[in-house]
């Protein structure tokens, strides 16, 4: 199974600037080239299917009927498994899945991960096509999860227009799940995050069955004053605090700098309340972020081992970035955005898809194996290959282009949602599409504009030269 590696980030609707809910993720791998599309699959009636994982032999009937959903898969489901990532279904409900979190050996000792179980490339499938709000989406991979059992610890994101919901699979069979209270965020990054479980508050934690008679069982509890989830079942070694916990650490510092904090710190605290509300921008700065204006940037000035200490949040192994958002100052038709970034996300902007759409450019959906770039995958992946390529020459330039992109693309949705007003139905559905499908156009004129402009600056950088005489 292909290991991931990414970062999370979680918005309540009322610690939004706008109201809305919001989750993001980066979709991080341990290959700097791993080819995804994105498209939107139809909704399905009575269908007779049996999805067969090609990464672990997990199978599973599907239910007959689903949901129209977007989905963020691999191109190869046959060679590097489907992993749909993230989307939203018809009933505008969110799911982007997985981040990467690992149980601890004590834990795990009594409950084993099991090796045909339901993993991170088939659990979107299997999952969002089928649930009608957030709530939902966990109580169903739950049971799914006491079927089938899980082959490796994820953390799993579910929202709808008024819930948030972060639920953290750590062994075999045992989970737990938290809605982020609407005045708060939370970061996430490869390390369990979850701590204090309040069992007797079912609005807003719920859990395995048997997990507090499993713990109780098996001695796990050092702390039995309390049910610290991350204590309990979480790691704390020294890669979380070089990998994970800095990673926690800079979303934390960026929406809350009055808080000082260490970024090794195994203590940092999974729900947090902003100093400020939080717009799609602040999402999307995090997850494109790499300790900026730090001593640990690894494109600053310090010395190595500072500047090299830390994992960043945003890599060129990050295939795609995105923030769903759901919005609720608006008719729920038009709701839903899919914000994606398919370049490295400290180079290239988030581009909002509206969700109410029966299809993707395919630009996005017929993403090539190899180098193309007609394909949106390709073409954001080479720019963000040339910026750091000549960084110190190209990097304010580069800004500038993702600085006017969030500019036009901010005004586009206004621009959307303007002149969608008085539609609604089939023909709203068809608006959006088409709506869709000319930002897209726009994008690509914008990006390649840019691109060709860093190739023909670049060409006069190499260092295969000398200035000696005009007429040499």
């Amino acid at each position: 199974m292909t290991e991931k590696a990414c970062t999370t980030v979680l918005v309540g609707r009322n610690a939004s600037i706008d109201g809305s809910t919001m989750v993001a993720r980066n979709d991080d791998t341990f290959l700097p080239l791993a080819p995804h599309r994105f498209y939107m699959h139809p909704a399905e009636s009575n269908v007779d299917e049996t999805i067969v994982s090609s990464q672990n032999g997990f199978t599973a009937k599907l239910p007959k009927n689903g949901y129209r959903h977007s989905a963020v898969p691999n191109i190869d489901p046959d060679k590097d498994g489907i992993y749909d990532e993230s989307g939203f279904n018809e009933k505008n409900v969110a799911m982007s899945a997985t981040e990467s979190v690992y149980g601890n050996p004590k834990s795990l000792a009594y409950d084993p991960l099991v090796e045909n179980g339901l993993a991170e490339d088939t659990m979107p499938t299997m999952v969002l096509p089928y649930i009608n709000s957030a709530r939902e989406g966990v109580e169903y991979l739950g049971k799914l999860i006491a079927q089938y059992g899980s082959p490796e610890g994820n953390g799993v994101i579910f929202s709808d227009k008024n819930d948030v919901w972060y639920m953290e699979i750590v062994t075999g069979h045992h989970w737990v799940a938290q809605r982020i209270p609407d005045d708060s965020y939370a970061v996430a990054a490869n390390q369990v995050a979850i701590q204090e479980v309040d069992f007797s508050d079912n609005d807003n934690f719920m859990g395995s069955d048997g997990i507090q008679e499993f713990v109780s069982e098996h001695h796990l509890n050092a702390h039995p004053e309390g049910f610290n989830f991350r204590r309990i079942f979480g790691t704390d070694n020294e890669k979380d605090r070089h990998y994970n916990t800095s990673r926690v650490w800079y979303g934390q510092h960026y929406l809350n700098p009055e808080v000082e904090q260490d970024p090794q710190s195994s203590d940092l605290p999974f729900i947090c309340k902003a100093s400020r509300k939080i717009a799609v921008e602040d999402v999307e700065y995090i997850l494109s972020s790499h300790y900026n204006e730090t001593k640990y940037d690894p494109f600053g000035h310090a010395d190595d081992k500072d500047r090299l200490k830390f994992r960043p949040i945003s890599m060129n192994r990050t295939q795609n970035s995105h923030v769903l958002q759901i919005r609720n100052d608006v008719p729920e038709e038009r709701a839903a955005i899919f914000w994606l970034n398919f370049g490295v996300p400290a180079f290239s902007p988030y581009v909002p898809f509206f969700n109410n759409a029966t299809d993707t450019d395919p630009s996005y959906s017929q993403t090539a194996p190899t180098m193309n770039l007609d394909d949106a995958y390709w073409m954001y992946r080479a720019v963000g290959s040339v910026v750091e390529g000549h960084y110190s020459h190209f990097i304010q330039t580069n800004v500038d282009y993702v600085t006017a992109s969030q500019e036009y693309l901010r005004g586009r949705v206004a621009e959307i949602d303007e002149a969608a007003k008085n539609l609604s139905g089939e023909e709203l559905t068809s608006f959006l599409t088409k709506a869709n499908h000319e930002t897209v156009k726009a994008m690509k004129t914008r990006t390649m504009d840019h691109f060709n402009g860093l190739l023909a600056t670049g060409l006069t950088l190499s260092r295969l030269t000398f200035n000696m005489d005009k007429n040499l």
